[in-house]
């Protein structure tokens, strides 16, 4: 068993795992109760499992553990608090950006990571951006709203 350590949500934390290419996302639910990275295709490709990796948005379902070692890893639960949310979780928050609420989480946390990258994006920019993160309810419009209220926070 091979015991990598990395920084989750601003603290060292050590993960033990018998495979170094078991998911991040697994460790993140079982080892560290994380339940706001979702798993959703598995694949890599809808985004519901999104986390920060040194400040990139990756999803953390292919994400091998061995990748994790020596990074910073951000969840959505170390992105702000109920108390002083992110200014993402706020904007999504004024926004309604939610409606059954499975994509959120990545959505946020692929938002985050873009507004890092385009600080002050157009509609169109946003779109691009998030490409990536499916929404199956329909609330897009939505949460381009909450992104782009987000760049002028």
């Amino acid at each position: 068993m091979a015991t990598y350590s990395f920084r989750l949500n601003g603290r060292s934390v050590s993960a033990d795992s018998w495979d170094a290419a078991q998911p991040l996302l697994y460790v993140l639910r079982n080892q560290f109760a994380l339940h706001g990275v979702k798993f959703g295709c598995g694949l890599g490709q809808c985004g519901a499992c999104t986390v920060l990796m040194d400040g990139r948005a990756v999803r953390s379902c292919t994400t091998p553990m061995s990748l994790a070692a020596g990074r910073a890893i951000t969840t959505i639960e170390g992105l702000g608090t109920a108390q002083k949310p992110d200014r993402v979780q706020a904007a999504f928050i004024a926004e309604q950006a939610a409606q059954c609420g499975y994509c959120t989480s990545g959505m946020i946390m692929a938002s985050a990571a873009f507004l890092t990258q385009t600080p002050k994006p157009t509609r169109d920019q946003v779109k691009q951006g998030l490409a990536g993160n499916l929404c199956r309810c329909g609330t897009h419009t939505r949460i381009l709203r909450a992104v782009l209220r987000a760049s002028r926070a």
